[in-house]
């Protein structure tokens, strides 16, 4: 009986022990099933941010830089800032540059309009010739903000730029300053004989520097004490251009020219070429604008009479704010209305434009260190290259 009861007593802890077993093993598959079972999710959750990270860089709005060309050095500096700024803003930046070329400018546009850009910051070749897309631009909600030259469009959200009336007035004003044309003596020399070299025609800027230099030179002209004894337009404010003309200016007057009223750096360069080479350089006076490099440096050389300086670095930060405000569709702070025939000085343009404007100023060889080299406007290397050393200012 007792062999019996203790076969019992085994065999019952035999069937504990193998239904411990089971069990223990049970639980422990039932963890690494568990375990198995979140990896496998944890997939899906990075493949899903990955998607709303690409979802979010899809959704970026653009935001399109159109410049007439690159060739004059400012544009592409300005593009490399502008590109910047707006990157650092979240918008996707598609930039375009058209080589002077109005056709391709004119494509280009249409083409980051049907690539769904939001705005459109625009250097115009031409602001005639842009209107049209322009319109058709703004038609398809684009915002389009001129970029420094006027495109003649009244769709345009705004016209930013620098107050290029008063450009043409410092011109002038440097101009018959240094020609001292107070002072001129008519009965004596005969009225002073004043070359004009405006810029482009298709760039409106040229047209508004021209008004402002007409306010100054043209009573002194109806006074008898300025002759105009040529004046033409640089196209493309190409300086190879400002020197042919100008070589031919100087073999038509017989080199008997008094002082040059130009309208920018470029040409005015050009047009000391062909000074240069009659002994004129240095003597005649002339001006100049944008105040670069090469500009300034003539200045301190005894070339180049006068340049204005618009301080671009205020420009491009500023276009940025403004699109980015226009976009979002908040309002935009020192914008004043300006009828286009005021900003065309052409009475049969209809419409009006919301405008800002920046200051100028009038750099010329006393003043070129501070407001150019200290303010770091350009480098001070740039402009006082090939002069010696004994005859340059201390570094700032």
């Amino acid at each position: 009986m007792k062999s019996k009861y203790r076969k019992f007593l085994l065999l019952l802890t035999a069937v504990l022990a193998l239904m411990l077993l089971i069990s223990c093993g049970g639980g422990g598959e039932e963890p690494a099933a568990s375990t198995d079972d979140s990896s496998e999710v944890a997939a899906p959750a990075d493949t899903a941010d990955t998607a709303d990270e690409e979802a979010a860089a899809s959704e970026a709005i653009k935001v399109g830089l159109s410049f007439s060309d690159f060739a004059t050095e400012r544009w592409k500096n300005e593009e490399v800032l502008m590109r910047g700024l707006l990157e650092d803003m979240g918008y996707e930046v598609l930039s375009q540059e058209a080589n002077h070329d109005v056709k391709l400018q004119i494509d280009q546009i249409d083409n980051m309009v049907s690539q769904g850009v939001a705005g459109l910051i625009v250097v115009a070749e031409d602001g005639d010739a842009l209107a049209t897309a322009i319109d058709s631009a703004a038609e398809a909600g684009v915002v389009v903000l001129a970029y420094d030259r006027l495109i003649k469009s009244p769709n345009i959200a705004a016209y930013l730029s620098f107050n290029n009336v008063e450009v043409g007035r410092q011109q002038a004003l440097g101009v018959m300053e240094a020609l001292d044309i107070e002072n001129w003596d008519v009965a004596a020399n005969g009225p002073a004989r004043v070359v004009k070299l405006g810029g482009s025609p298709t760039d409106n800027n040229a047209i508004l520097f021209r008004q402002g230099q007409d306010e100054i030179v043209n009573p002194y002209v109806e006074d008898g004490k300025i002759e105009i004894v040529a004046d033409q337009w640089v196209d493309n404010w190409d300086a190879a251009n400002a020197l042919k003309i100008m070589e031919n200016i100087l073999v038509a007057a017989g080199n008997d020219i008094d002082a040059v009223v130009a309208s920018n750096d470029g040409t005015a360069l050009g047009a000391l070429q062909a000074m240069k080479a009659q002994g004129l350089a240095g003597v005649v006076p002339i001006s100049g604008q944008d105040a670069t490099a090469d500009g300034v440096n003539s200045i301190v050389k005894g070339e180049l009479t006068v340049s204005i300086l618009k301080d671009i670095r205020d420009l491009s930060p500023l276009a940025v704010n403004m699109m980015d405000q226009l976009i979002k569709g908040e309002a935009v702070d020192g914008l004043e209305s300006y009828t286009m025939a005021e900003l065309t000085n052409d009475e049969s343009q209809e419409g009006e434009v919301d405008c800002y404007f920046l200051p100028v100023s009038q750099v010329n060889a006393e003043n070129a260190h501070d407001l150019v080299v200290v303010s770091e406007f350009q480098s001070y290397d740039d402009v006082y290259r090939d002069i010696p050393e004994g005859d340059r200012p201390e570094r700032p």
